[in-house]
């Protein structure tokens, strides 16, 4: 199950869409979808977070809680949309695609992809990109 929260002026222009898509990334890599919940936030919400939990203090994208047991994919996925549209500035690309990446990276870190080391973040951008293609696509 996928659920879609909004702490502020937010939608997504499409729940049952993105929710296939989430759906369909967490099948192509062979694993079962648990619960995955998407929190979209602010800055504010998002920055009170990293210092509580993660002891960061700084703003970011996105912070991911994974609840995953074995190939059962599930946790919590917090995304700041402010910081979602200034990064989709910063690269030039649409913020569509730039939320599309973040929600796929999220559900990427759970599957068991990690972001550390170049080779690691080279193999994550790739899924990703590959992730972003199979939007509105039927497996």
């Amino acid at each position: 199950m996928i659920s879609f929260n909004y702490e502020l002026d937010f939608n997504l222009p499409d729940e049952d869409a993105y929710e296939v898509w989430v759906s369909n990334i967490v099948s192509s890599e062979n694993k079962d979808l648990g619960e995955i919940n998407y929190i979209f936030c602010n800055d504010d919400y998002l920055h009170k977070i990293n210092v509580e939990y993660l002891d960061h203090d700084t703003l970011t994208d996105i912070i991911s809680f994974d609840y995953t047991e074995g190939d059962l994919i599930q946790g919590d996925i917090f995304i700041s949309i402010e910081r979602v549209r200034d990064n989709a500035n910063d690269f030039n690309v649409a913020f569509e695609e730039e939320l599309k990446r973040v929600m796929a990276h999220g559900v990427l870190h759970y599957c068991g992809y990690k972001d550390k080391s170049e080779a690691d973040a080279d193999l994550m951008r790739k899924k990703e990109d590959e992730k972003i293609k199979m939007f509105h696509v039927e497996l």
